[in-house]
């Protein structure tokens, strides 16, 4: 018998509504990501700050005895000068912003810090990013008449802190030569950007 139009057309709807069926219920199987909005992929933490360290504003942080490698002599050819060195060997950039001088202590006792250049502050703080290096000139004794007759010590190492609250790291000189200090006439510059700056005092 002859397939007539009205049959064609009822068995493309039957067709049509049976893959509609199939479609529908494939999207509203339980469980799928449609369904439960927790499946979807959420954005991970930021990582938490280093509370122990934490950075400025700036993204900077303060220099620590951790972050740096020490290093003391005397200048050859120049009377009562030794230079201190601080080398920033750590992976941050870091600034004396706290302590812009460093409190150097000579021998045991609890003997004041000695005192600062104040000519030599520099205009801005120094910072040191990984692996540069900052210097401050130490006069080991005042020049003149009243640097002579002078109870002084010869020392081979000292003690250098980086804020009044802290503990003195002990330097030893380069060399181990052993340089005549005098502690109640000794001063020490700010810390500098470079050699050439310290070396102007």
């Amino acid at each position: 018998m002859p397939i007539t139009t009205t049959s064609r057309t009822v068995t493309a709807t039957a067709l049509a509504a049976a893959a509609l069926t199939l479609i529908t219920a494939c999207h509203d199987t339980p469980g799928s990501k449609a369904d439960n909005p927790l499946s979807a992929v959420s954005p991970a933490p930021a990582p938490a700050p280093d509370d122990a360290n934490p950075p400025d504003p700036g993204g900077r942080v303060a220099c620590t005895p951790e972050m740096l490698r020490f290093h003391a002599g005397a200048l050859p050819h120049r009377d009562r000068r030794m230079l201190l060195k601080v080398t920033n060997f750590s992976g941050r950039t870091c600034d004396f912003a706290a302590q812009r001088y460093p409190l150097l202590r000579f021998g045991e006792g609890r003997q004041a810090a000695l005192p600062a250049i104040r000519a030599s502050r520099p205009l801005t703080v120094v910072s040191l990013a990984p692996g540069d290096t900052a210097y401050a000139m130490i006069l080991t004794s005042a020049g003149g008449p009243a640097g002579r007759g002078h109870r002084g010590r010869r020392i081979s190492q000292f003690g250098v802190a980086l804020t009044g609250r802290a503990a003195p790291t002990q330097v030893g000189l380069d060399g181990r030569a052993p340089v005549h200090v005098d502690p109640r006439t000794a001063t020490v510059t700010y810390w500098q950007p470079s050699s050439v700056a310290a070396r102007q005092w």
